[in-house]
């Protein structure tokens, strides 16, 4: 089974940029694409985009289009989230995951990590 450790997150002011990670120790992410989401309070958990298992396409919402970067490390079994021009409505829990199936099909992520606060002051 696939466990996910998200880890990067804090506090940072709007316009900086913050790079998070996700790693499963266990086991190689090889046979999984990987996707991002987060979860501002009292809104739904939020698809941000993802990152096939191969590493060679990536997808990402309008919303963060052009501030946001996907990218995988294979040798180091991590996947990053970039994410530059912060503001304070990114403020969220961000969370990545795991799915056997298309970047864009968000009920096919069933394996979660815990989830890493993000937190971006005016």
């Amino acid at each position: 089974q696939v466990q996910l450790v998200e880890s990067g997150g804090g506090l940072v002011q709007a316009g900086e940029s913050l790079r998070l990670s996700c790693a499963d120790s266990r086991r190689p992410f090889s046979a999984y694409n990987m996707g991002w989401f987060r979860q501002a309070p009292g809104k739904e958990r939020e698809f941000l985009g993802g990152i096939t298992w191969s590493g060679y396409s990536t997808y990402y919402v309008d919303s963060v289009k052009g501030r946001f970067t996907i990218s995988k490390d294979n040798a180091k079994n991590t996947v990053y989230l970039q994410m530059n021009s912060l503001k304070p409505e990114d403020t969220a829990v961000y969370y990545c995951a795991a799915s056997r199936g298309s970047l864009s099909l968000i009920s096919g992520y069933e394996y979660w990590g815990q989830g890493t606060q993000v937190t971006v002051s005016s």
